[in-house]
């Protein structure tokens, strides 16, 4: 297939029809095989396997293999990582948040020469696994200055024909703490396009003044937030309710996500929908990394409405070794820590990397590929979306605005 041509036909296609039923219960999923035409970026025709287009038009042969949306990894750090080098795990075990903030002031500077070659491997390595949408947090603290995110702006611009890639300006060593807020005016103004924050209460010490200082630089960039919220029970959930009045007050409604938010993890059910319902009203969305030791109740807060998105966090460096780069594999590990078994819901499941996006919608009518659609897919070995999630299937193939960007061999 040549990757300069506008347009081309991916041919024996597996797309998902609808569920099978049996007694009124989902016991299967139904798919078929199209020919699909990949024009300017979009899907552009989508017909059945027994109309073979009569084309001068590049072809490829799928050969069965089934057709997702690509996946969205939405929350990485790409600027701080071992990964591209010799392994390396991390030198001692954390006690708090503190004793890794210490242990970066020596390290940032060390990982800057090679900052820009590794964000590329991580790249490299979110493309091989299906993620063409990534958020990436970018250190900017007194110890690197705006370094990292100019590293980290360079390797993206390789990648911007691949992937689109958006950079969270992120006071890791505090916002207060570390008097980063003129730093982060600046990131906002070379090239980050979102607002970040850490635990107001127990890093910045002041959660009134370090919250509003967030939404005060959001407001005036006219930038999104992304929030690293770590802290616990009662002190995190009051951290969610100032932000989502925050949120009101400035009418940035859809644009405040609260990445970890664990405090969901500690408090009763009856609170977690409290604050839900409020989060979902203002269009305040969550990420997870699913952590395994202490996993926020990521169905129960999907239930009410919040926008529920994941992503890898660390792949190897001085906070956790661990870290595939691999968003679907993300998703079976959510199915399999909710017990979500069952044909429909390991499908839907699909739509916590996707940004929503499944094959099939809740109750069984298909909801993607359409004509006009970006074609931004993964091609995979597997027989419906429910297969891919639990057996995170072998990707074959992934396109971004219809161009080929990875291809197995």
């Amino acid at each position: 297939m040549n990757e300069q041509s506008t347009a081309y036909w991916l041919l024996h296609v597996r797309l998902e029809t609808g569920y099978r039923y049996e007694d009124d219960v989902v016991i299967g999923t139904e798919t078929g095989l199209f020919h699909v035409k990949i024009e300017n970026g979009a899907f552009s025709e989508i017909r059945p396997a027994d109309a073979l287009p009569d084309t001068l038009l590049p072809t490829r042969d799928m050969n069965g293999d089934l057709m997702l949306p690509s996946f969205r990894d939405m929350h990485i750090h790409l600027d701080k990582t071992y990964y591209g080098g010799p392994w390396k795990a991390p030198s001692r075990p954390a006690h708090g948040i503190f004793s890794r903030i210490e242990e970066e002031e020596r390290l940032l500077p060390e990982l800057l020469p090679t900052a820009k070659e590794r964000a590329e491997g991580l790249l490299d390595l979110l493309l091989r696994y299906g993620s063409t949408h990534i958020r990436s947090h970018c250190n900017v603290d007194p110890v690197v200055g705006l370094r990292n995110l100019e590293a980290t702006l360079q390797a993206v611009e390789g990648y911007k024909e691949k992937a689109f890639v958006e950079i969270v300006a992120f006071p890791q060593h505090g916002l207060l703490r570390s008097q980063s807020v003129s730093l982060v005016r600046d990131a906002l103004r070379n090239g980050a396009a979102l607002v970040g924050g850490l635990d107001p209460t127990t890093v910045d010490e002041n959660m009134e003044k370090s919250l509003n200082t967030v939404m005060e630089l959001a407001v005036e960039a006219n930038a999104g937030i992304d929030l690293h919220l770590h802290e616990s029970s009662h002190v995190g959930l009051n951290t969610f309710k100032r932000v989502a009045d925050l949120t009101e007050e400035a009418g940035w409604n859809g644009r405040v996500t609260l990445s970890h938010a664990l405090a969901f993890a500690d408090v009763s059910p009856s609170e977690v929908d409290e604050v839900a319902i409020r989060l979902a009203d203002l269009g305040i969305s969550v990420t997870s990394s699913v952590p395994l030791g202490r996993t926020i109740p990521i169905p129960q807060l999907h239930r009410r409405g919040v926008d529920i998105s994941l992503g890898q966090d660390s792949i190897m460096d001085h906070w956790s070794p661990f870290g595939k780069g691999d968003n679907l594999d993300k998703a079976g590990t959510l199915a399999e820590r909710f017990h979500m078994s069952d044909e429909r819901s390991l499908g839907q499941a699909l739509g916590f990397i996707t940004g929503g996006v499944t094959p099939l919608d809740q109750n069984g009518r298909y909801a993607w590929p359409n004509v006009g659609d970006a074609a931004d897919a993964v091609i995979v070995e597997a027989s419906c979306s429910a297969e891919a999630v639990a057996r995170r299937s072998r990707r074959r193939a992934v396109l971004f605005k219809g161009k080929p960007v990875y291809e197995s061999c």
